[in-house]
């Protein structure tokens, strides 16, 4: 069986208030979900809304004790324009961790930056076909 699609990334957050804002605003997903898990996690999935395809899922609680396994490297968000996202998300006051995107061998561009809780976050722009 093939891999069909990305269902998506959990990350975990400190405050999901301050997350669930932070990847409204500066990546523009939707919030499509909320609930408790128990009555010590929090859950937020958002995505994209007019799809209902969740991209991220944060995960929240009381007590910042989560196992280590399957820990994140970076989640990539894929756009169109790469030099308008990176205007766009430093007039939010994003930091990125290199000065300019990069570029790779089959012409795509990516760019790091971190998210509320130092999550590694990646602008991918595909090559042109």
């Amino acid at each position: 069986m093939a891999i069909k699609k990305l269902e998506h990334v959990g990350v975990m957050v400190s405050d999901l208030e301050v997350s669930i804002d932070f990847y409204e605003k500066v990546l523009g997903l939707d919030l499509l979900d909320r609930f408790a898990a128990n009555e010590s996690t929090g859950l937020a999935f958002l995505g994209d809304r007019a799809s209902g395809q969740v991209i991220v899922e944060l995960i929240c609680g009381k007590v910042n004790t989560f196992p280590d396994e399957g820990k994140v490297h970076h989640i990539a968000f894929t756009v169109d324009h790469i030099e308008e996202e990176i205007e766009r998300l430093r007039s939010l006051k994003v930091h990125f961790t290199n000065d300019a995107f990069s570029t790779l061998a089959n012409g795509s561009k990516y760019i790091f930056f971190k998210g509320p809780d130092g999550e590694t976050l990646e602008l991918f722009q595909p090559a042109s076909e």
